[in-house]
């Protein structure tokens, strides 16, 4: 079927698809004029009093105008911070209460929140399998070298918020990956210079601390706007694969270290002692040199004092000397009897007087024993013929 008779086409009667002009005799012209003329009357139209609406055309106007810059409130919660933009440009930060700004597309207002926490998990990822969460290991993340070329699984996790909320919307562009990658650098490096005993032991708080202090130094050069609240270790354990011979030597050091301690208190223990029984001994020496010292030249001192008195009364002198030899040799004594000139007035050599008076006085007055043979006279009686 051909379209280029007249009175053909897809449209009928020889028109175009609008309903006017020919169908084929070029493009369809438009009368601009019209067209407005036709726009201005269903405008005034639709406004109160018709076609002498013309105050109305104003007041509407300056009433769009008011909407639109009443529209222009807004307000920042507690949680929040503003970051006003004026023509896309930063211009201020405000807290949280009622603010101000220009309405779009002049002025827009940013209200990201800053007090919420973040977390960001290192090393592992806790996922939620029924009522338990249960960490997925992420071995890629996890392992470093220690400083004594030592292998460690480390797992931690960093707390993080927003500091600057311009710089924190502005200069970087995904905050969560930013924070991962500088942490993990971080504690690479904090990891490479501490013992692998030391990271596991005593040192976990120094480790945090230092990884917090250097992170946060980073994210600054970075103009992040990102505030790191705290690094936490979770798991700091040799790898999987070696954990049992890792735990070997570890027990095998602590003995070690136990044994030394032992041999340690023991050499304290007996050092001090011996020094004291050293310095005992030596003042026991000092003392007893004092004291020969002092009786030596008393003993010098009396001589010389008995010479000079033997000098002046010799007679005196010895008879004293005499005395104070005999009271020095029978001091104590007790029981002695001394017999001068013995062998005279029939006095036997031996004769134990002291015995016989203590023996003899348990016996009855009259009683008269024999002993050996030999009469034994009775106290006070006459002795008899063995006697004499």
């Amino acid at each position: 079927m051909s379209w280029n008779g007249p009175g053909s086409g897809p449209w009928g009667g020889g028109q175009g698809p609008w309903g006017h002009g020919p169908a084929g005799g070029g493009p369809p012209t438009f009368d601009l004029e019209e067209m407005l003329r036709r726009g201005q009357d269903r405008f005034r139209r639709l406004l109160p009093g018709g076609a002498g609406g013309g105050r109305s055309i104003i007041v509407i106007i300056l009433l769009g105008c008011f909407v639109w810059g009443v529209s222009g409130f807004y307000r920042v919660q507690t949680d929040e911070q503003g970051v006003v933009m004026i023509f896309g440009r930063h211009v201020d930060n405000v807290g949280p209460g009622l603010h101000y700004n220009l309405p779009s597309p002049v002025g827009t207002v940013y209200k990201p929140k800053v007090t919420i926490e973040n977390q960001i998990e290192i090393g592992y990822r806790s996922e939620q399998r029924g009522r338990f969460a249960s960490p997925r290991d992420v071995s890629e993340e996890s392992l470093m070298l220690t400083g004594d070329e030592n292998t460690v699984d480390i797992d931690f996790t960093v707390i993080w918020d927003v500091k600057d909320a311009a710089a924190f919307l502005f200069n970087i562009r995904d905050p969560g990956n930013t924070v991962r990658v500088a942490a993990e650098s971080v504690m690479r490096e904090v990891i490479g210079q501490t013992p692998i005993q030391v990271a596991m032991t005593e040192g976990r708080d120094v480790i945090e601390q230092r990884s917090l202090e250097i992170l946060q130094r980073l994210l600054d050069q970075y103009q992040a706007g990102i505030r790191i609240k705290r690094v936490q270790l979770a798991k700091v354990d040799p790898p999987a694969e070696v954990v049992d011979a890792f735990h070997d030597v570890q027990r095998a050091k602590a003995d070690r270290e136990r044994l030394r301690n032992e041999a340690e208190a023991y050499r304290n223990s007996i050092i001090p002692t011996a020094r004291g029984e050293a310095e005992r001994l030596v003042q026991e020496a000092q003392a007893y040199r004092e004291e020969v010292v002092n009786r030596a030249q008393g003993d010098a001192s009396r001589f010389l004092a008995v010479l000079s008195a033997y000098a002046t009364n010799r007679d005196v002198t010895e008879r004293r000397l005499y005395y104070e030899t005999l009271e020095g040799l029978l001091h104590g004594a007790s029981g002695k009897i001394v017999v001068d000139g013995v062998g005279t007035h029939g006095v036997l050599p031996y004769l134990p007087l002291t015995e016989i008076n203590r023996g003899v006085s348990r016996l009855p007055t009259q009683h008269v024993g024999e002993r050996n043979g030999a009469l034994l006279p009775s106290r006070g009686g006459q002795a008899g013929d063995g006697g004499r």
